[in-house]
């Protein structure tokens, strides 16, 4: 049970690229294996999200970390264009990235998007058309799909918002 989320240090690292790994094996086992290939996200990359205050980790009640995901508030430069379809609104609105789990405890994504309602009401994601795990929870936990966007590298992203979900947790 997740009982603390928290900005994730430049000590928690080893920690986190552990559970990225695990991530990556459990998306190739469940027929995603062309996202995140190369060692996505690396290093390098954690750390700046790390220095600007992007990434998060889940910790569970002994403090072992069990999940980390990327959560930024504003605009989002991959978000501006949406194809065959459009978003629910163009108020502010929080970009949830990169959740992962180590895979020991259920419910982390669930638990990620939640603490991220209590930052900003108004969620955007986005998704690899062959990760079918994260649709699911997006469906369960009530987005909608908005249409399609396509990531820096131009690959396309299906892209999903909420915006009602702090009502529900209050």
């Amino acid at each position: 049970m997740i009982t603390r989320i928290r900005p994730t240090t430049h000590d928690d690292l080893p920690e986190v690229m552990e559970i990225y790994a695990i991530a990556r094996d459990f998306m190739c086992s469940t027929g995603n294996a062309s996202q995140w290939m190369d060692g996505y996200p690396s290093v390098a990359f954690i750390k700046e999200e790390i220095d600007a205050g992007h990434s998060f980790v889940c910790e569970n009640q002994e403090g072992e970390l069990i999940g980390t995901f990327c959560f930024i508030i504003g605009d989002d430069p991959t978000y501006e264009k949406i194809y065959e379809g459009e978003w629910l609104n163009n108020d502010l609105y929080g970009t949830v990235h990169r959740i992962a789990s180590s895979g020991k405890e259920k419910g982390i994504a669930e638990a990620c998007f939640r603490w991220c309602f209590s930052q900003c009401n108004n969620i955007r994601v986005d998704t690899h058309r062959d990760n079918r795990v994260m649709q699911r929870i997006l469906k369960k936990l009530g987005f909608t799909y908005c249409g399609i966007i396509y990531v820096s590298n131009g690959t396309e992203r299906l892209a999903y918002q909420r915006t009602d979900m702090l009502s529900e947790i209050e």
